[in-house]
């Protein structure tokens, strides 16, 4: 026998479930099929979609691409209409559409309101193509092309200027947008210089903003729990030792780790943890020569440091792979010194504390922003006037890092930032020589407040990571497969 059943009040609802009863009765145990078959109301599918807006008669983006990441092509946008002069970020994700979980996700990433936290404005869902927008405002600059400017800088010898306490008054912005996430648990999860983003010429000028936060998990970014993950290819540049030690559950901690590597490379204009096999496909959070970089740099760490390591999931190959002699005469000390940072300045006992192996030890982002790193002169600059040039980072100096340029297709997109390496340098000269002569300055060839060493090639080979071309919201899988290929570029 089969028979339809049918909730005799499902006319009056939009979404309707029809559930098929086929049962056979023979001899054997009776077989139930049951098949599900969802449909909508046509009439109202066809009046909300013609009710929806649409981003592309709301936005003008056509040939406007600034970057591609691991999530989808990034657009520079601006209203059609003329009603708002502002520039815009419009993302989209690739794929066909999202979860209901992320769009959970999404829903709270949306109330995170601070002004050091990129503001998710709008989502935009395309029934036609199944695509994903996401509207943010529009950001010029981002750490990582920042960091890359100043390198190449200090590899032809040329001189930014830029504020003394341009360094601090980034990181005291980022653990100030770090703390506001932490307070309303959450977690980044994948913080690096891509992710920071430094708005350019206008009300905002000049002012941090973290962006990404939540991403990695939304959308299947590389730092989603590993157990279950197709191989992916993912950095570790910016990952906590922990992490690379097989722990379970993702902690505050494992974003200050991040943010004390920027802190580093904000510094030294060369990143910290820099890692030759980048490129590598694995789901295994395990990562022996990752590890191998971190020890050369900070030393093997002792028992006492860290006394739960023997508690890591991977401690048993960690014993196996690593001998404790082989790091002796390696420490944070010493390489920083390398770098002109001193142990006894303000700024590298800071740092040592952002960069404890052990995650119980590592200072939280409202301690770190007490520190006395953030109480000598020169002040970080603050958040306290929203139209003034004291929010900014530039402190009143003009800005010498070069405009994104749109890019036509991938191809461009890879090759941009090679072939136009010389003309960001001329773009360097060319700012340089246009300073407002009547603003405070200092000349220095780095960020950090000192002069810094030209880059030579490590031992490892890198010296430098800025070949390709990455947008301020894009992160994850294309950044990591070249990061290697960009070091041997520059």
């Amino acid at each position: 026998h089969s028979a339809t059943l049918i909730s005799p009040h499902i006319l009056r609802h939009r979404v309707v479930s029809v559930v098929s009863v086929t049962v056979v009765t023979e001899a054997v145990p009776v077989v139930v099929m049951i098949s599900v078959v969802h449909f909508m109301d046509y009439d109202f599918k066809v009046k909300t979609a013609s009710e929806r807006d649409k981003v592309e008669e709301l936005f003008e983006y056509e040939g406007c691409k600034v970057g591609r990441g691991t999530y989808g092509h990034v657009y520079k946008a601006k209203r059609k209409d003329g009603s708002d002069t502002r520039e815009y970020a419009l993302k989209q994700i690739e794929g066909t559409g999202i979860s209901m979980s992320a769009c959970r996700e999404i829903a709270l990433l949306r109330e995170l309101k601070h002004v050091n936290v990129i503001n998710l404005q709008r989502v935009f869902l395309s029934h036609s193509d199944r695509k994903v927008w996401l509207l943010f405002d529009y950001a010029e600059h981002d750490l990582w092309h920042i960091i890359k400017f100043h390198r190449g800088a200090k590899a032809n010898k040329k001189q930014v200027v830029v504020p003394k306490g341009m360094v601090k008054s980034l990181i005291y912005q980022i653990l100030d947008g770090i703390h506001y996430l932490h307070t309303n648990w959450v977690l980044h999860r994948d913080l690096k210089p891509a992710n920071i983003l430094v708005m350019g010429e206008g009300v905002e000028r000049g002012r941090v903003k973290i962006a990404d936060m939540g991403f990695a998990r939304l959308f299947n970014a590389p730092l989603k729990p590993l157990a279950d993950l197709d191989p992916v290819v993912v950095t570790f540049w910016y990952r906590a030792p922990e992490l690379l030690l097989g722990a379970r559950h993702y902690t505050k901690a494992i974003d200050i780790w991040a943010i004390g590597c920027i802190f580093a490379e904000l510094l030294t204009s060369e990143p910290i943890f820099h890692c030759r096999q980048e490129d590598i496909k694995t789901s295994n959070p395990y990562h022996h020569d990752q590890l191998d970089r971190i020890f050369n740099v900070m030393g093997f760490p002792l028992d006492k440091d860290w006394e739960d390591i023997r508690k890591m999931p991977e401690h048993p190959t960690l014993s196996k792979d690593f001998k404790r002699n082989n790091y002796q005469n390696c420490s944070l000390v010493k390489y920083m010194e390398k770098h002109k940072v001193k142990q006894d300045s303000k700024a590298f006992q800071l740092l040592q504390k952002l960069l404890l192996m052990d995650p119980t030890k590592r200072l939280t982002s409202d301690t770190a922003m007490q520190d006395t790193y953030f109480q000598e002169d020169p002040l970080p600059t603050q958040e306290l006037i929203p139209v003034h040039s004291l929010h900014s980072v530039f402190h009143g100096c003009p800005i010498p890092y070069p405009k994104r340029e749109f890019l036509t297709d991938d191809e461009n997109e890879d090759k941009n930032d090679t072939n136009n390496k010389q003309q960001n340098n001329n773009n360097q000269n060319h700012d340089n020589n246009n300073h407002n002569q009547g603003v405070k300055r200092v000349r220095m060839s780095g960020m950090g407040g000192q002069t810094l060493p030209p880059v030579t090639s490590s031992a490892s080979g890198a010296s430098g990571h800025g070949m390709q071309s990455q947008n301020m919201y894009s992160s994850g899988q294309q950044m990591a497969g070249n990061y290697q290929q960009r070091y041997n570029n520059v």
